[in-house]
């Protein structure tokens, strides 16, 4: 069985993803994730309507699914409180932000997600 992971892409954050657990939409997952990994409640973030990438790759053989919606962080100032499975946030350009994550489907999917919001990409 494929993995299946989902995150949000929140404006001014590195996108967290995870597993779905048993029982959970793919919503659902990206919003205990944010919860988890970046201290995000539902009510920091308003989430876009529109715009959904999927993205597909092996991870130690295995088929991967993972799956970002785009956020707006409704408030700047707030407060981003990591997980201990994370070191470090930035809030970074595009292009900063592109060469910090490194792979070349992320890059796309933050590529694609400022052209949605520049309105240059149709959902």
């Amino acid at each position: 069985m494929a993995l299946r992971a989902c995150g949000l892409i929140i404006f001014r954050r590195v996108p967290p993803a995870s597993h779905v657990d048993p029982g959970e939409d793919d919503m659902t997952t990206a919003l205990r994730e944010t919860e988890e990994e970046a201290g995000l409640h539902a009510n920091h973030f308003r989430v876009v309507d529109g715009f959904r990438k999927e993205l597909n790759y092996k991870v130690n053989n295995k088929e991967k699914t993972v799956i970002y919606w785009l956020a707006e962080l409704k408030d700047p100032a707030a407060q981003v409180k990591l997980s201990n499975e994370h070191q470090d946030f930035r809030w970074l350009p595009l292009k900063e932000a592109c060469s910090y994550v490194g792979y070349q489907d992320m890059q796309d999917t933050l590529n694609d997600a400022y052209r949605f919001l520049q309105g240059n990409l149709k959902p």
